[in-house]
């Protein structure tokens, strides 16, 4: 392994990090909010290690105590950015819960492949001290210090501000932002420290999409189309940058991983374009759409054409590779960036979908595709719904995958996979010319769970990876 003794944790930079050790588990949070079934939410814990005599299974859940929280991504109290500090240690995985606005602190130093609750942040810490709501995305600090992305205020009207943890005590120490300079919407940011930046995005107003999206809501504006850039050392908002209607629903965004990198990617979902943003010769920073998935004409489906809705994107720690996955066309992609202006596309598998040959939606008119996809069948077993968390291996060669995007919009869009459970599949990936390959002996059946079917959503790995870490 590329660490070091005496050193903090992750890894010294991302190459170092392409060097460690192969994962042998992962957490994954898995949600019963609109199933049906009134369970709380669990985190589970999956042994991914080949020839482990639970290869492949859940090996440990740690249930929550509440009922529909809807867990949803999770982040660690040290990362990479902490490597400098050999007093930190990353032993606790934090878990922002969507709707009841809870974050859990699960204790995974103790126990790895048996976690416990070591903290629970109780909503009315966010109200009371920050008047913000719906926790989304945290992200480890350089100071020790955790920092959360939120989506409303707690009436749930849209709020894009900023969460601290105290990196100890867990307990709510204020906003991050300066009062006043939310955004109108949150969801996802990243930081770049080493250019004094930091970099959000919009997803909506968690009143109109909590329960279901209504392309009304778009027009009346209950949903974003905007990236943020704030000044990292000042925390104050300096640019709002317009990617209007083709830029609509912003949503995953990542700079690349290089600490001195002055440019990134962002996916927005709603007409499924890949905008790359960069700071300008003049200092300021800009966009450009970059990668353009085609709507579908289609029939049988609840709008005459139909997005690739990109929901996840993630960028390999060598910063060649991007990938995204196609929630409702049902595909995931790989594109090489070395030229970051004109990524070129060398890999995509169907793993499901709204278009499948067998289904009652018709394909009218398809730019890309000469015919509608064959299901995807895995061990047997039928994927429901459409490929939507990835995560990538540190050396890049394996890509996990979970159907699930948020069970408000699962239910709308994929009964079935409410109904049968998400599941958890594995991706070859050419690392040499690009290509991607389903692993069709991997599968994890979240309908087999004991509680009943259950929806999986991202996936994390215990030593840190490409979508948690961040060099400064």
């Amino acid at each position: 392994m590329a660490q070091c003794e005496g050193c903090g944790p992750g890894y010294r930079s991302p190459l170092d990090a392409m060097k460690g050790a192969q994962e042998e588990i992962v957490y994954v949070p898995c949600i019963y909010r609109n199933t049906g079934i009134e369970k709380p939410d669990y985190l589970a814990t999956v042994d991914v290690l080949p020839g482990s005599l639970t290869y492949c299974q859940v090996i440990h859940r740690l249930p929550v105590p509440n009922l529909r929280d809807e867990l949803h991504h999770s982040g660690w109290n040290a990362c990479s950015s902490c490597f400098g500090d050999s007093s930190r240690k990353r032993d606790k995985l934090i878990l922002p819960a969507l709707i009841s606005s809870r974050i859990y602190v699960v204790d995974v130093g103790t126990a790895p492949r048996a976690p416990t609750i070591h903290k629970i942040v109780e909503p009315t810490e966010l109200f009371w001290k920050c008047n913000l709501a719906n926790p989304h995305t945290s992200h480890c600090l350089a100071t020790g210090e955790v920092m959360i992305s939120t989506m409303g205020d707690p009436a749930g009207n849209g709020k894009g501000g900023f969460v601290l943890l105290d990196g100890d005590s867990f307990e709510v120490t204020g906003c991050w932002n300066q009062p006043g300079e939310e955004a109108p919407f949150g969801y996802d940011f990243w930081y770049q420290p080493r250019h004094n930046v930091m970099i959000s995005t919009e997803w909506g107003a968690p009143k109109a999409l909590a329960n279901g999206f209504k392309p009304a809501d778009v027009e009346a504006g209950h949903y974003g189309r905007h990236i943020h850039v704030w000044d990292w050392s000042s925390r104050t908002r300096i640019q709002s940058l317009d990617l209007g209607e083709e830029g609509a629903i912003p949503l995953e965004i990542r700079f690349l991983h290089n600490p001195d990198a002055t440019e990134g990617f962002v996916g927005c979902a709603l007409h499924s374009n890949v905008f790359r943003f960069y700071k300008t010769q003049k200092g300021d920073w800009d966009a450009e759409k970059v990668i353009s998935v085609p709507s579908k004409k289609v029939e049988g489906w609840v709008l005459p054409e139909m997005p690739g809705l990109i929901t996840d994107i993630l960028i390999s720690l060598d910063d060649r590779f991007l990938y995204f996955s196609n929630w409702l066309h049902g595909d995931i992609r790989q594109y090489d960036i070395t030229d970051s202006r004109n990524p070129r596309l060398v890999g995509q598998v169907f793993l499901g979908g709204s278009i499948l040959n067998d289904r009652p939606v018709k394909v009218l008119e398809d730019k890309e595709l000469q015919s509608q996809p064959a299901p995807c069948v895995v061990k047997g077993k039928r994927v429901q719904g459409g490929p939507q968390m990835i995560q990538l291996s540190l050396d890049g060669k394996r890509l996990y995958v979970t159907t699930s995007l948020y069970s408000g919009w699962d239910k709308q869009f994929y009964p079935d996979l409410v109904k049968e459970g998400s599941v958890m599949l594995q991706i070859h990936v050419d690392t040499q010319t690009g290509g991607l390959r389903l692993n069709e002996s991997f599968l994890l059946d979240f309908g087999q769970e004991p509680g009943g079917p259950v929806l999986a959503h991202e996936v994390r790995y215990p030593g840190g990876d490409c979508s948690s870490d961040i060099w400064v």
